[in-house]
């Protein structure tokens, strides 16, 4: 069973940094493809970035530049550092797995982490 962990969300100010962790349980965590997304008040949840089980890393438009997505496969950790944070990055962060190998159909899900930029 895949079970998914977020930490290190908090109230910062903008122009600060914070480091998401995301510890994974279960099967095939080096082997599949791992993701962060974020949901706002009133928003959709969007995607942030991706990461292959080569640590090829791709990113939204809104955050490339500042985030960086990262994986510790022996530790089954998936990672977001985020800098030169904004107001508008406020949101509650989830990481995810991909169903299977190659996919990038996420199928599972952590419960978040409240992420809240002050101005």
């Amino acid at each position: 069973q895949v079970q998914l962990v977020e930490s290190g969300g908090g109230l910062v100010q903008a122009g600060d940094s914070l480091r998401l962790s995301c510890a994974a349980s279960g099967r095939a965590f080096s082997s599949y493809y791992m993701g962060w997304f974020r949901q706002a008040p009133g928003k959709e949840r969007e995607f942030v970035a991706t990461i292959s089980w080569r640590t090829s890393a791709y990113y939204s438009d809104s955050v490339k530049g500042r985030f960086t997505i990262s994986r510790d496969n022996a530790k089954n950790t998936l990672y977001l550092q985020m800098n030169s944070l904004k107001v508008e990055d406020t949101a509650v962060y989830y990481c995810a797995k991909a169903d299977r190998w190659a996919s990038l159909v996420y199928e599972y899900w952590g419960q978040g982490t409240q992420v809240t930029v002050s101005s």
